[in-house]
């Protein structure tokens, strides 16, 4: 066996390397708590500390920013209160005469008569139309009559007049055919027949009959007796 490989000589070096080796781990552990004291005083100290972490990753901060938005400004109605003028009410002035009136559409001779205010018979009579009758139709030109205007009142016909002779005749309320033939010497028969009426009834205040006269002789009245009683 030789020298180098003495067991003897090889236990007695790892003996002294064991002695040594507490040494130097003593030593690099001072080395390492004081390098680290004196960073740790300098990270506490100084303005700009180190960094430290191994891994740390730098995480951004969010930043709020205050953005300012313009705010427009709503112009809010202030409610003005309305001034209503009361109108004034115009004076119709009151008709003195007849006027003239055209006809429009939905017109009849009642409602023409109900809003002049005035008697139908007497607007079909100043229009010469028949009784019972209202031919008119719109953009006709009428003749409201005036203002409390009535029926003409009958004329006292001239008796000496032709037997047989006609007459215009404007039936008034009241008025039956017996009535209208004592009144011109004429005859119930003779007046429907002339006017071709079917009954004694077929007549209506503002109907115009033709009417022939004298057709009857007048029975003259008889003056009452007077009787004068004696007294005793």
């Amino acid at each position: 066996m030789s020298k180098k490989d003495d067991p003897q000589k090889i236990i007695n070096a790892y003996k002294r390397k064991q002695q040594v080796m507490p040494f130097v781990m003593y030593g690099v552990s001072a080395v390492l708590i004081v390098a680290g004291i004196i960073i740790l005083v300098l990270w506490l100290l100084g303005g700009n500390q180190p960094k430290i972490a191994l891994f740390a990753t730098d995480t951004p901060t969010p930043t709020s920013t205050v953005t300012n938005t313009p705010v427009t400004p709503t112009n809010t109605a202030t409610n003005t209160p309305t001034i209503t003028e009361t109108p004034t009410p115009s004076l119709t002035p009151t008709r003195s005469g007849p006027i003239e009136y055209t006809v429009v559409d939905g017109d009849n001779c009642f409602t023409i008569a109900e809003t002049f205010e005035v008697d139908m018979l007497v607007l079909l009579a100043i229009n010469n139309f028949d009784a019972g009758s209202c031919p008119i139709r719109p953009n006709d030109v009428i003749i409201i009559p005036a203002p409390n205007q009535e029926l003409p009142t009958a004329t006292p016909w001239p008796q000496t007049l032709a037997r047989g002779t006609k007459l215009p005749y404007i039936v008034q309320f009241g008025d039956t055919l017996d009535l209208i033939a004592d009144k011109f010497l004429s005859t119930v028969d003779d007046i429907m027949r002339e006017n071709k009426l079917e009954n004694s009834n077929q007549i209506n205040a503002g109907d115009l009959l033709q009417i022939p006269v004298n057709m009857v002789t007048a029975t003259p009245t008889k003056k009452p007796t007077v009787t004068l009683t004696v007294a005793p």
